[in-house]
């Protein structure tokens, strides 16, 4: 820790902190850097540019100074468009080739904002990075803890699962404990040109385009058919790497039959897709049983305070969720060895996308981990 000398006694004082903020453009993050400037620290803001289509970053970087102008901070740009395109962009592209549905901001906060950007920043004197992510963290004895958001409707603790003790000691979230709300009214009392701006929807680097048109320049259209539970061909798909598990109204030529009196159709859903063979299975009603699976097998397993060894052959019972903002419900989680673990659901769940991530709670509201669904049973 950096000192500094008191001329009247001989006594260590510690420097006051140097903190690199994320400003992506956005309101949260603004937030973030007047909450920290209010405790004193010395904040750094800093915009990442990363690789996206449209050229929406412009926007938000010119957005991103002109928070750090009215805050009176210094400003930086990591130019990171390479690393963007290759660690997050590539993984998405190779993941809906490979026929799973990948989740490229959990990647994104392990490479990039949690990776690169902390490393850089403490190369360059920063004792800690900060981000507008909606997660509280703790320390106590054993390390540092991750816990939900006190919005819970803004939680963004699903998508830190694979942060390490390592990271999490050089990280701050100073909007955990705030209300979405409080945010902007806190934006408009310091006058933060952010402080309306709406959030953004959807995978930042796409912009408006569908993520079917944007996939579709990287993946030829291959057409395939569309099968229902009981093997029926129903219709034609233009490639199943276009879907995903538990998609609605997916936009493909089914020969749909009229169900019931009234005459309606039931809506239809992807069950399953099968890359190999190109066949799309689909399922018609919400609730049937065909979307519905008691668990998954996962890969690529982190835990963010407890050891693996410490759990390897015993069964956990957690609180879970396999799509963000879920309703967390019971499982029995079994870890073993290589970062694979078996999640077994207390009740049956559905739209189980291979390729998404399992992240596991405690009751108090601590996410312990999570990992990357391999498949369902």
């Amino acid at each position: 820790m950096a000192r500094i000398w008191n001329k009247h006694r001989q006594t260590n004082l510690p420097l006051k902190k140097k903190i690199f903020v994320g400003l992506s453009g956005g309101v949260d993050s603004s937030v973030a850097v007047y909450l920290l400037l209010k405790k004193g620290y010395d904040v750094v803001g800093v915009h990442l540019r990363c690789w996206n289509v449209g050229g929406c970053d412009v926007r938000e970087a010119e957005d991103a100074r002109r928070v750090a102008d009215k805050l009176n901070i210094p400003f930086y740009v990591f130019d990171m468009e390479k690393e963007y395109k290759a660690k997050v962009v590539e993984y998405m592209i190779d993941g809906y080739r490979r026929g799973i549905t990948p989740n490229p901001d959990v990647i994104c906060n392990k490479e990039i904002k949690f990776g690169l950007f902390m490393t850089k920043a403490l190369a360059m004197g920063a004792d800690f990075v900060a981000t507008g992510h909606y997660v509280s963290l703790s320390k106590n004895h054993s390390g540092y803890s991750l816990f939900e958001a006190k919005d819970k409707n803004k939680d963004q603790s699903y998508f830190l699962w694979t942060l390490t003790q390592r990271q999490l000691e050089h990280v701050l979230f100073p909007i955990g404990a705030y209300l979405k709300p409080k945010v902007r009214e806190l934006a408009r009392r310091a006058g933060l040109p952010t402080a309306d701006k709406k959030d953004s929807q959807g995978i930042c680097f796409i912009g408006n385009v569908s993520l079917t048109d944007f996939l579709s320049k990287y993946i030829p259209e291959s057409k395939g058919a569309v099968l229902n539970t009981k093997g029926e061909k129903v219709g034609e798909h233009e490639g199943v790497q276009f879907y995903t598990v538990g998609q609605r109204h997916i936009g493909v030529n089914i020969e749909k039959q009229r169900h019931g009196t009234s005459g309606h159709n039931l809506p239809t859903y992807v069950v399953s897709k099968d890359a190999g063979t190109n066949v799309l299975t689909v399922a018609e009603g919400e609730d049937n049983p065909a979307l519905y699976r008691s668990g998954v097998n996962l890969f690529g397993v982190n835990l963010i305070n407890v050891g693996v060894s410490q759990v390897m052959g015993r069964d956990l019972s957690v609180l879970a969720r396999v799509r963000y903002r879920q309703p967390l419900f019971k499982a029995r989680l079994a870890v073993e060895s290589g970062g694979k673990a078996t999640l077994a659901f207390g009740k049956p769940q559905k739209f189980i996308a291979p390729g998404q991530s399992a992240v596991f709670y405690r009751r108090n509201g601590e996410m312990i981990g999570g990992g990357v669904i391999a498949d369902s049973f």
